[in-house]
């Protein structure tokens, strides 16, 4: 089956593309679609919605074949901030620095944040729509638990995770092997809980 991720991030393409192994991932790039949705939703799941009716809805007005849609929001929390950055996570620090933070410059400002706390518990946060039709959708929302380093560690995955350290792999998720990731993410458990879906309802 195909499927349209609504992002354009490349990284998160190959991610999904080995969590739904056997079906097409697409991009809205793919498809010759410039995507865009302004996140502001005040949950994680409210920007996943969100995003997926955005891309539905340009799928459609373009006259593309309309094609099921998955989208998520994810970000970090962190108790000792109240759970900020949570659904900021993805531009936090952006209006303090007067402009787009890359992802070292963002996880600095987070460390330089966090660099007088104790309590150093940190968790991701996924949440993870399809879309089949109009009025027909599935949800799921995940998370992975750990604590935030004092120092950035590893260079695979994006964003935040050479920030979580995880006490029982005893490693950052930036230092995870990537099929050992797709067991055990926020988004691998979102995504694989909606293909189990998929496959079980034998979806479209």
């Amino acid at each position: 089956m195909k499927i349209v991720l609504a992002s354009g991030n490349i990284h998160k393409k190959k991610e999904f593309a080995e969590i739904f192994h056997g079906h097409t991932l697409l991009l809205p790039a793919d498809l010759g679609l410039d995507f865009y949705h302004e996140e502001t939703g005040t949950t994680f799941l409210e920007n996943a919605m969100g995003k997926a009716r955005t891309l539905r809805r340009m799928m459609q007005e373009t006259g593309k074949d309309l094609l099921p849609v998955i989208a998520d929001d994810s970000g970090i929390c962190l108790p000792a901030l109240g759970m900020a950055p949570g659904v900021y996570s993805a531009r936090y620090g952006d209006l303090a620095a007067g402009g787009n933070l890359t992802d070292a410059e963002r996880n600095q400002f987070l460390l330089d944040k966090m660099k007088d706390k104790e309590d150093r518990a940190a968790f991701f946060v996924c949440a993870m729509v399809l879309i089949i039709e109009e009025y027909r959708f599935f949800a799921a929302q995940e998370t992975l638990c750990g604590q935030l380093a004092r120092r950035p560690s590893g260079c695979g995955g994006f964003g935040y995770d050479p920030l979580l350290y995880l006490p029982e792999q005893g490693r950052t998720v930036a230092e995870l092997e990537q099929p050992e990731k797709n067991r055990i993410s926020h988004r691998a458990k979102a995504a694989l809980a909606l293909k189990i879906l998929m496959e079980k309802r034998e979806i479209p």
